[in-house]
C-alpha cells in the first residue's frame, strides 16, 4: 500500500540539506512529490511532501531521524486527503502592516470554516511612501455553503486599506 508522509525539517542553514535529505528519501524508494524549503535568519526550514510503500516507510523513518546527529531535526507524520464538501479559492490580500495583522485574517477565516492550504506572506516598503506593506497569498478550502463574494466581505470588514482578491482555484 502507497502512503503518504509529510516531513518537516529545521537546521542551521548550509550548503547540501537537501541533498542529504533527498538521498535518504531515495534510498528508501520514497518519491518526493511537493515542498516548500525556505532559508529564514540563518536557518533552513521546510515541509516535504513523500510517497512510498508502506513497506518502506519505517526504515525511512529511522534513517531521517538519525539526521539529527548532524544537525538537521525532521519530523515525519501520515498524511489525510478527506476535504469532505470544499472547494478551493485564491486569496490575495494587500494592506498596512501592523502588528496582528496575520491573527486578524486567520481569525476570520476559521470563523468561516476556512482551511488555509498554503500561506506566503511578506512586508514590503510602499512604493510611494516609507509605509511597511503587508502581503499575502493564500490557497483556501472553502466549505461549498460559502462562495467567494462572502469571503471577501467579511475580510474587507477589518480595515478600510485592506485590498482584497479572492478567486476561483
Amino acid at each position: 500500500m502507497t502512503l503518504s508522509l509529510v516531513l518537516t525539517v529545521i537546521a542551521d542553514d548550509k550548503p547540501g540539506i537537501v541533498e542529504t535529505m533527498s538521498a535518504v528519501i531515495s534510498r528508501h524508494n520514497g518519491n518526493w512529490t511537493e515542498s516548500h524549503l525556505a532559508s529564514l535568519a540563518g536557518k533552513f526550514a521546510g515541509i516535504v511532501l513523500v510517497t512510498l510503500d508502506e513497506s518502506d516507510d519505517a526504515g525511512l523513518q529511522t534513517e531521517l531521524a538519525a539526521l539529527s546527529a548532524s544537525g538537521i531535526e525532521i519530523r515525519a507524520e501520515r498524511g489525510l486527503l478527506d476535504h469532505g464538501d470544499t472547494h478551493q479559492l485564491n486569496l490575495s490580500l494587500v494592506g498596512n502592516d501592523r502588528p496582528g495583522i496575520v491573527r486578524e485574517v486567520s481569525r476570520v477565516l476559521a470563523s468561516l470554516g476556512v482551511n488555509v492550504l498554503e500561506l506566503n506572506t511578506e512586508c514590503v516598503q510602499a512604493e510611494m511612501s516609507a509605509l511597511a506593506l503587508f502581503k499575502a497569498r493564500a490557497e483556501l478550502q472553502v466549505p461549498d455553503t460559502l462562495d467567494h463574494e462572502d469571503l471577501t466581505e467579511a475580510l474587507e470588514q477589518l480595515s478600510d486599506e485592506l485590498m482584497v482578491e479572492v478567486t476561483p482555484a
